[in-house]
């Protein structure tokens, strides 16, 4: 009774925080002029949102941060090894989103670190992950009973953990092209790792999703359609890299890809246009990631973010029973 408590604290604090967050940051990021650049390749009502102020993924980040912070501080939360893990995480991939988005800002357009240079840092951010979990004595196994999947990686552990940390956090950044859309769907999946983690054992973890959740569903007051503010890349990768971290510290990683199976489908609809562009010389989708095709049949934007969040919520509860009974 005292944990449920306590949770449901964290995502009330992580909630009431955002929302006074935003109410004071959007007007100073609106004076800073830091707008968002459309690409001139979306469908034509997206440029009226030319200008919306970035970096809104401050909104969440930094509540989270000074909420679990607080709670260690004050006894109320246990530091454990994977926490700090975890919390290196959602900070080191913060700055790559916010350094993303600050060259941006100071180049006038769509385009900020380049592509070596993002996987170059998230490189480091994951050897440094790998280095940290083998010195805690974390398995190098990809195990889930169910399936009978019992898979010694060794080394190829390390690379395993950059490609979710990488593949996670662009699949959130991809998926963040309609209002509310990616925030929406991540604050779904941190409450179904929430409750998983809680379930299982790793109260820290899941104390710390539901402030996240809290913080998220704070963001969107600001974030839902009409969009106030956008994430940027300071959330999304941030977001994508610690579902991702959370996955592999608890041992979820097959579930990361039933929980966030909508992310994974909008990421594989971009790679799937490319090789069908190459092979073939048409495109396969009117327009990539997923969520464009859909506005180019016509749909409006409200109605796919429902859809996608109804989908997001279903696959989030598939994946609660599936990763407790793993």
């Amino acid at each position: 009774m005292y944990l449920l408590t306590k949770s449901i604290l964290a995502a009330m604090l992580g909630f009431i925080s955002s929302v006074i967050l935003g109410y004071i940051l959007i007007p100073i990021l609106k004076k800073m002029h830091a707008g968002q650049k459309i690409s001139s390749y979306v469908i034509d009502r997206h440029q009226l949102k030319e200008g919306t102020p970035t970096f809104g993924g401050l909104i969440f980040i930094i509540p989270t941060l000074l909420i679990v912070f607080t709670l260690i501080i004050t006894g109320k939360m246990e530091l454990s090894e994977d926490l700090k893990i975890v919390l290196f995480v959602f900070i080191s991939y913060a700055f790559i989103g916010f350094l993303d988005d600050y060259l941006s800002h100071k180049k006038g357009k769509n385009e900020g670190l380049t592509t070596v240079q993002k996987f170059l840092m998230q490189l480091l951010v994951a050897l440094i992950v790998f280095y940290l979990y083998i010195k805690n004595g974390g398995q190098t196994k990809l195990v889930v009973s169910t399936l009978g999947i019992n898979i010694e990686m060794k080394w190829m552990y390390g690379i395993f953990i950059l490609f979710i940390l990488v593949g996670s956090s662009n699949a959130v950044n991809l998926t963040d092209g309609l209002d509310g859309l990616a925030g929406g769907l991540s604050a779904i999946s941190f409450i179904a790792f929430s409750l998983i983690s809680l379930m299982v054992g790793y109260t820290d973890m899941g104390i710390f999703a539901l402030v996240l959740t809290g913080s998220l569903l704070g963001f969107l007051f600001y974030n839902a359609y009409p969009a106030k503010v956008f994430m940027g890349d300071t959330g999304s990768l941030a977001l994508g890299a610690v579902m991702g971290v959370i996955a592999i510290l608890t041992h979820r990683e097959v579930t990361l890809l039933i929980v966030a199976f909508v992310f994974v489908i909008e990421t594989l609809s971009v790679i799937l246009q490319v090789i069908w562009v190459k092979c073939f010389g048409k495109k396969l989708f009117l327009m990539t990631p997923l969520h464009h095709h859909f506005e180019k049949i016509g749909m409006p934007e409200v109605d796919i973010v429902r859809i996608f969040w109804l989908v997001g919520l279903i696959l989030a509860m598939a994946g609660i029973v599936f990763g407790v009974w793993i």
